[in-house]
């Protein structure tokens, strides 16, 4: 998240998956055999047509043979001609698909010493891209405009993908090893914002623009690759962090500066209380930087989106309806949190997207535990579950670009936090979340690793409690009853092997019971005013 909850969109949704799905979302002949090193995108930006034309230079390793090569990019952008070592490649178009028909022939001249043992080619593209309908949730290039009637563009583009505005291999499973440089040329009026560090600019050109260069050093997923053109204005700061000191840089739009400096100064202590929890950041040669957007917010590595309007909450109201989402801008923390979750750890199958979102949004309630305190902190998460919609499965099909439910934000959060409750130990879970960003550093996974790596972590069966809240709709339901003093007690709609310790309270009396799908009970001679713990998402039926 996104990362903001486009996801949303798509409840009570069926879905009937077609060839453009499997192209779109699967590992085929056109992708398993090579491996993307990096890319050199190269962009011109014609603002009064709201068309975009340029190259991108793609560096890749083969892993086999190969007949014909899979490049994505969506109607009605298009691909003018490929140049592999100096000759043209042949390519055919299939819907938002590109066949290259068998690229590589001889070692291409502009291969660098750096690359001399990668293939190579180039991909010379124009068009006018799709525009975003309600960005970020239905994505595309954002052609907008600042309270003063200045150009302001940008793109969002998670769930569409990053081939909507590029050429690029499609796919989360797969990012640029070596990283990325970003050539953006624009009107000279304007500053344009990449991800990563400026490497070159601004440059200025003989027709009145300018060209900057961006250069990424790490691993990027596509759909976090993005530009910021408007009329902003730039300062810089450090943070000594665990890794030593990691530069800051924001940008706002001019008229801006003052109160975005004030509301962006959340930032050093949102670093100190994810790096604490979750490890170092796991970008440090790229930097840190928040830019003021044309949309509410996304996870652009390196160069994340704010588009809260200097608002406390989510846009102004708190998602929990605790209050304790007043005490931090929602967007600031959430696509921040995102580095370490969906960028630095990356699901190869965006139907295991949970990963990215479930534990993104549970480093909002470690925020609030960090700024307030651990029961202002369960609160909030508990309070979280009101968003919860059960409509579909937070895990998807796989390999069709298969859209889970948006509860993979609230549900997965409380997935986690079940999870730290049932260890039972603090550090034990903070220790696991800093291993899994060490272990999974800049890393594709699956969620069946993500899930191993927990169970075997924690010592604990955990296996039907990831079936039960990432697998089925159903929430668990504690049914009970008192008879001739006995506590009976089970779960309806649980799955097999399902069961959560409870504790039962009566007045001062308190028991912990375990729940499981089958008949129990306890003696009760306690009366029938009775409780039970809410630490764990689950309904009660008496």
């Amino acid at each position: 998240m996104i990362c903001v909850m486009w996801y949303l969109l798509l409840a009570n949704t069926t879905f009937a998956y077609s060839r453009a799905d499997s192209l779109r979302g699967g590992n085929g002949n056109g992708r398993n055999w090579w491996d993307v090193q990096k890319y050199e995108l190269n962009i011109t930006f014609d603002t009064a047509t709201r068309s975009i034309s340029g190259t991108n230079l793609l560096f890749v390793k083969k892993r086999g043979d190969y007949d014909s090569l899979q490049i994505d990019l969506q109607e009605p952008m298009m691909i003018d001609s490929v140049i592999c070592r100096g000759r043209k490649v042949e390519f055919v178009r299939e819907g938002n698909v590109y066949w290259l028909l068998k690229p590589f022939v001889n070692r291409n001249p502009r291969v660098t010493e750096q690359f001399a043992s990668y293939d190579a080619f180039v991909v010379y593209f124009h068009g006018r891209p799709r525009e975003a309908v309600k960005p970020p949730w239905d994505g595309g290039v954002i052609w907008g405009r600042d309270s003063m009637g200045n150009a302001w563009h940008s793109v969002a583009c998670q769930g569409l993908g990053a081939s909507v505005w590029w050429p690029c291999k499609d796919q989360q499973s797969d990012e640029p090893d070596q990283g990325m440089n970003i050539t953006l040329n624009a009107p000279a009026k304007f500053t344009v914002v990449s991800n990563g560090r400026l490497l070159t600019g601004p440059k200025e050109e003989a027709n009145d623009t300018r060209t900057w260069t961006w250069s990424v050093k790490n691993p990027i997923n596509s759909y976090d690759v993005s530009f910021y053109l408007g009329d902003y204005i730039h300062w810089q700061d450090t943070f000594a962090g665990e890794k030593g000191t990691l530069d800051l840089s924001f940008y706002a739009l001019s008229y801006n500066r003052e109160k975005a400096e004030k509301h962006f100064a959340v930032t050093k202590e949102m670093l100190r209380c994810f790096e604490h929890w979750m490890g170092p950041y796991p970008f440090y040669e790229d930097g840190y930087k928040l830019v003021e957007a044309p949309f509410l917010g996304m996870e652009h590595q390196s160069a994340i989106a704010y588009g809260n309007l200097y608002q406390m909450g989510y846009m102004g109201r708190d998602r929990s309806k605790t209050g304790v989402g007043m005490s931090f801008d929602f967007i600031i923390i959430h696509e921040s949190g995102h580095e370490w979750y969906g960028n630095n750890i990356t699901a190869a199958d965006i139907a295991d997207n949970w990963i990215h979102e479930g534990f993104t949004t549970y480093s909002e309630t470690l925020f609030a535990g960090w700024i307030l305190d651990k029961a202002s902190a369960y609160r909030y998460v508990k309070g979280e579950r009101e968003n919860i919609l059960n409509n579909i499965p937070v895990v998807a099909p796989y390999g069709v670009h298969g859209h889970g439910s948006g509860d993979m934000y609230d549900k997965g959060a409380n997935l986690v936090h079940m999870i730290r409750v049932l260890m039972n130990d603090d550090e034990k879970f903070r220790s696991m979340l800093r291993d899994m960003n060490k272990n999974y550093y800049h890393a594709i996974v699956t969620g069946a690793g993500i899930e191993e790596f927990i169970i075997n972590y924690t010592g604990l069966r955990l296996e039907p409690l990831f079936n039960q809240y990432l697998r089925t709709t159903q929430v668990p339901e504690l049914e009970y009853h008192i008879k001739n003093g006995q506590l009976h007690y089970r779960f309806n709609h649980a799955v097999e092997g399902f069961s959560l310790p409870l504790v039962a309270t009566a007045g001062k009396v308190q028991q912990t019971i375990t729940v499981t799908p089958k008949w129990q009970s306890v003696k009760w001679p306690h009366g029938y005013n009775i409780t039970f713990s809410d630490d764990f998402y689950y309904f009660v039926k008496q």
